[in-house]
């Protein structure tokens, strides 16, 4: 099941302790997935040090601090709430670096608007801009739950690696 997602958190690590930094996740749609994959690597507490599922909007709000405003506005899966967990993530927790996933893995839930498969994944370190970025992943629950996780973790290694 994560042989690919495995390598990506070994990757994540390997970057994390080589620059002394530590990481936070803010999962929604993943569910904690690339949490669970960092989590399975022996000594990951040294780099990661915290992770947020937060699957409902409360839990994004209560956890992360993200404004009721943005969920009524934009939505969940949007850029300003992913943007929001970032930054929540960042201030609820001793990260350096944090990466945020939003979005409708499915079956049902999607729109026109944002079809199942729209996800928005976002990166952020202290003191620097949040990057997020929309994706449209095809498959089923399963499928489109892994893509955004490897993705998530791609990201965080580039984004540690600076």
């Amino acid at each position: 099941m994560t042989d690919g997602l495995d390598r990506l958190a070994r990757r994540l690590g390997g970057a994390c302790q080589a620059r002394g930094v530590m990481i936070a996740t803010a999962e929604s749609c993943t569910g904690g997935l690339v949490a669970e994959a960092i989590t399975r690597i022996a000594g990951c507490s040294a780099w990661f040090d915290r992770g947020f599922v937060t699957y409902s909007n409360a839990a994004k709000t209560s956890m992360l601090g993200v404004a009721q405003d943005l969920l009524v506005v934009h939505g969940a899966v949007s850029e300003p709430v992913v943007r929001a967990m970032v930054e929540g993530a960042l201030s609820a927790s001793a990260a350096r670096a944090a990466v945020a996933i939003t979005g409708i893995a499915g079956p049902g839930g999607g729109s026109e608007a944002k079809p199942v498969g729209t996800v928005w994944i976002a990166w952020g370190a202290r003191g620097e801009p949040v990057q997020p970025r929309p994706f449209r992943f095809q498959g089923d629950r399963r499928a489109i739950r892994r893509a955004a996780a490897a993705i998530a973790l791609q990201g965080m290694v580039h984004l540690v690696r600076g």
